[in-house]
């Protein structure tokens, strides 16, 4: 599927699909009820977590961080076990990377459309790694994993929460003129850490210049997000790229300064409207997707995670501070919400795109 291709009409709001949380009670899954709870397409009608919440209401077994109420609905609703029995078919999965490496599968298995903020399966080469407004087509991947010849069911993943904003801010500039260098400093919210996360006297009126992992994941996510779909397979982006990642004392919202070598050359004003023409979903009406996905913010100190982090109602890329790089050819910064557009929106704007493509069922999993 082409990016810019128009797909069908909207799903029909009186019939939602039958949705479950895995991992509902951290931080990601509170995130997913925050956002599904209101969602015209999808219906919450399972959630799960680790087996001492299993059998409690969710308000007893998780403490809500959000700045919105739990809704009330949730908030009487009974954990399940975290099995596929009863679950219904389209599993949103919030899970710690070594639990999903374990139960991901078994749902897949079982017939689920497993949509999953996990780091477990991203870098898998049957396993889509998707941000729809990016790499679309490479949902393809999906129909050579071994559980959809099976019994239907998949996993697709959405990507690392620093990775996210800084791709999508490359892609319009990759796609015309081509990147060869991508040099990245990141500035990571405490909450990418998930609660209780940094311990508070590790991190007030502190930097931790290390994340476990990190540097690893943003550097290999970009350059496959960024790759080609050829036959089955995913091609990366052929460019050579340093991450370093620091956590600081922010809330919400990761930002990143970058410096990039281009391809072919590129002024000023080219570089701004590829950003102010990338509408990838254009007529798709995706109900997570931001009008604007690439938002130029043309004063000198911004973007700022306290004034810009829920653009686009937290699903936009702020840019801002494009400028000659002594280096390479351009540096500018770049803010994304990292447990919105990083995490939970992310999942499920790919779970809005499956929907649309015919690729969910709402149906509940038969007992087995």
């Amino acid at each position: 599927m082409n990016n810019n291709q128009s797909l069908s009409s909207a799903p029909d709001a009186n019939q939602p699909v039958s949705v479950g949380i895995l991992g509902a009670t951290g931080m990601v899954g509170q995130r997913f009820i925050q956002l599904l709870e209101n969602h015209p397409w999808f219906r919450i009608t399972w959630i799960a977590a680790s087996d001492r919440s299993s059998g409690k209401p969710y308000a007893e077994a998780a403490k809500w961080r959000l700045d919105t109420p739990c809704p009330e609905r949730i908030a009487s609703m009974v954990l399940s076990p975290a099995e596929p029995d009863h679950a219904p078919r389209v599993i949103f999965a919030a899970l710690d990377a070594d639990i999903a490496r374990e139960m991901e599968p078994r749902f897949a298995a079982a017939g689920c459309a497993v949509v999953s903020n996990s780091s477990a399966f991203r870098m898998a080469p049957s396993v889509p790694l998707v941000i729809p407004e990016v790499n679309a087509d490479h949902l393809h991947l999906i129909e050579g994993q071994s559980w959809r010849r099976a019994s239907g069911g998949y996993i697709v993943t959405n990507p690392n929460c620093s990775a996210i904003g800084l791709v999508m801010a490359l892609k319009p500039i990759e796609d015309r003129f081509g990147i060869e260098q991508i040099f990245v400093s990141t500035m990571q919210a405490v909450s990418g850490a998930g609660y209780p996360g940094v311990a508070s006297m590790d991190i007030l009126g502190n930097v931790v210049p290390y994340i476990k992992n990190e540097e690893q994941k943003m550097e290999e996510e970009t350059l496959k997000l960024l790759g080609r779909l050829q036959g089955e397979a995913i091609q990366p982006l052929a460019a050579r790229m340093s991450a370093h990642c620091n956590r600081v004392a922010v809330e919400d919202g990761h930002t990143e300064s970058v410096s990039i070598k281009l391809r072919r050359p590129a002024s000023r004003e080219q570089m701004l409207a590829a950003w102010a023409e990338f509408r990838p979903l254009a007529g798709q009406d995706l109900p997570m997707a931001p009008a604007q996905p690439v938002e130029w913010l043309g004063a000198e100190d911004r973007p700022q995670p306290r004034l810009d982090r829920n653009r686009g109602g937290g699903m936009a890329a702020s840019v801002g501070r494009l400028r000659p790089c002594g280096l390479l050819d351009w540096k500018f910064t770049v803010l994304s919400h990292n447990t919105i557009r990083g995490a939970a929106g992310a999942a499920i704007l790919n779970g809005e795109l499956l929907h649309r493509l015919g690729k969910l069922q709402g149906q509940p999993v038969a007992a087995r």
